[in-house]
């Protein structure tokens, strides 16, 4: 659901990175914003709860071009990844434009990532959204650990759909911009398709 601004002559789009608790949400976010040149981004806002934060912030990469005379905003957010922050997962997902599944990688977080996808899902559906006609990425993060799941597996426990995934450690920025870039792209085509 972009918003078009007229008088800045913008399209606003949001993309929310979704996942369970300390998976790599924030650190793709600070890596992106830490790394995206000052005069085309916003000020970068942090919400903290007890055990991690909510991040937001957008930017205007010229370099895409323009949709019809308008260029493109993107805002850029992450949910908390505990359950029992579930009305703000919500919340931060209302007019969503595009979604990253960032899993974490390890093992013993196989249970947190499939109970975060499901969430997603249900999430997006109880707003009349469809996961399935959603720009929709998802990152396999925290590969440079040793109790890193092999790929394949998380491929068939977290990708069904079979959508655009990447591996990432987003800590050094590996896969980072790649992840960021593919959900970009299904953005915009959804917006060039839909005539915006």
């Amino acid at each position: 659901m972009s918003f078009i601004n007229y008088s800045a002559r913008e399209i606003n789009c949001k993309i929310v990175y979704y996942g369970p608790g300390l998976c790599g949400k924030t650190t793709n976010l600070q890596y992106i914003y830490n790394r995206t040149n000052p005069d085309v981004k916003g000020k970068m806002i942090s919400l903290a709860t007890e055990t991690e934060r909510t991040l937001f912030f957008d930017f205007l990469p010229l370099a895409l071009g323009e949709i019809r005379g308008f260029k493109t905003r993107f805002h850029l957010y992450t949910v908390p990844g505990q359950v029992f922050y579930d009305a703000s997962r919500k919340l931060i997902l209302k007019g969503v434009d595009g979604a990253v599944f960032v899993a974490d990688s390890q093992v013993e977080r196989t249970e947190a990532n499939l109970e975060s996808l499901e969430n997603l899902d249900y999430n997006l559906g109880e707003q009349g959204y469809n996961l399935e006609k959603l720009p929709f990425v998802v990152q396999y993060n925290k590969r440079d650990l040793p109790n890193a799941a092999p790929v394949d597996e998380l491929r068939k426990l977290i990708n069904g759909r079979g959508v655009t995934d990447f591996e990432a450690c987003a800590h050094r920025g590996e896969g980072v911009f790649e992840t960021l870039k593919a959900v970009v792209k299904g953005v915009l085509k959804d917006l060039r398709e839909q005539g915006a």
